[in-house]
């Protein structure tokens, strides 16, 4: 069979390549694939294979920084040897590129909770289009340079027990690209309840939203929900947005706080953002409210992170060396809006002790 894929090189930036493997089953879409990325200055193949047995042989004795693997594998499956590749590889960003791993599916929720990176659908052998080849290449160049904006030359440091007037009243955490693999850590660092109602947008698409909710289920011992328009919040039950409206809070007049679910995109494009969560707790929590955001791609949550930072909340980021891409956290380090920058598994404990007024 003869493929036809039309390819244009690009010029690129970046001084570093990205050497990349490739797993596949299919001779084909090994060679397309190889054929994309060795077209564009910003990729290096530097091999291909069609079984996870021998991928995990190549990486035991070679560097990659990006693996693009399928999830139907002879003998193991891709899935099955993603934390071993994680393990042999723990900087490398993997991507799942499978045609049986659609978006919303079980499988691609798994993917991402054991550590993939993103997920692109596959085209079939015969029917790489001509689109195909620069969406593959947009996506995972995003996936490396990630808008990291500037970052002030000194981070904000925590602040002192002292300088906390009130305890914590409403959690909020904001996640792109990486963070349901960062949320498993994030909640296995919890070790007691925190009292209080937690809020979570992470982007992704609606079909997506509900195993998430049930895979995020299986992180915490917290209840975890999808809410529904005008809901009570209650202590100890983790809110996640829908993936088509923005997960918001309103104070009625006996002070009870309910949920807001507004279908309207943010201005940057985010359904759900980050950017109208951290808004809306500010304005229903004041000085009560925190955030934590997580690796993603871009700047939500800066907006609403300025808001809780101005009505006397605080603000903590992952760091960069833990991110699949620094962006989001990023750019509030940049701003100096954090209280701190830490690890994913570290996250909640600081939480848990500023949040009672002791550092």
């Amino acid at each position: 069979m003869t493929v036809h894929v039309p390819i244009m090189a690009r010029n690129r930036s970046d001084d570093r390549v990205v050497r990349t493997l490739i797993v596949d089953d299919s001779v084909v879409v090994r060679t397309v694939i190889e054929r994309i990325l060795n077209a564009d200055r910003g990729f290096c193949v530097t091999h291909k294979t069609n079984s996870a047995e021998q991928a995990l042989y190549y990486l035991n004795e070679h560097e990659v920084d990006l693996v693009l693997l399928d999830i139907e594998l002879p003998g193991q499956s891709g899935l099955t040897a993603l934390p071993a590749i994680l393990r042999t590889q723990p900087h490398a960003k993997v991507v799942i590129l499978s045609g049986n791993c659609e978006e919303g599916s079980a499988a691609a929720i798994e993917a991402l909770a054991l550590g993939a990176s993103d997920i692109f659908a596959k085209p079939g052998s015969g029917s790489f289009g001509e689109h195909f080849p620069q969406s593959l290449i947009e996506r995972l160049s995003r996936l490396f340079s990630g808008g990291q904006p500037p970052v002030l030359a000194r981070p904000a440091a925590p602040v002192e027990a002292g300088q906390v007037a009130q305890p914590l009243a409403c959690l909020g955490i904001g996640a792109s690209t990486g963070g349901i693999h960062a949320l498993g850590q994030l909640f296995a660092g919890l070790a007691e309840p925190l009292g209080v109602p937690i809020l979570l947008t992470q982007h992704l698409p609606a079909s997506f939203t509900y195993y998430f909710a049930q895979q995020l289920g299986r992180m915490t011992s917290l209840k975890v929900k999808v809410p529904e328009q005008g809901e009570l919040l209650s202590p100890d039950i983790v809110y996640v947005a829908p993936g088509d409206a923005n997960l918001q809070l309103r104070r009625g007049l006996h002070g009870r706080v309910s949920v807001m679910l507004d279908p309207q995109r943010t201005p940057t494009g985010n359904l759900p953002g980050v950017d109208p969560m951290f808004s809306s707790m500010a304005q229903a929590y004041g000085a009560g409210a925190a955030g934590i955001v997580l690796t993603g791609m871009g700047r939500d949550g800066t907006i609403g992170a300025r808001d809780i930072v101005a009505a006397g909340g605080w603000i903590v980021a992952q760091d960069e060396a833990s991110s699949v891409v620094w962006g989001m956290p990023g750019s509030i380090a940049g701003e100096g809006l954090n209280c701190a920058l830490l690890e994913p598994h570290a996250i909640m404990d600081f939480v848990a002790r500023r949040g009672k007024n002791r550092n």
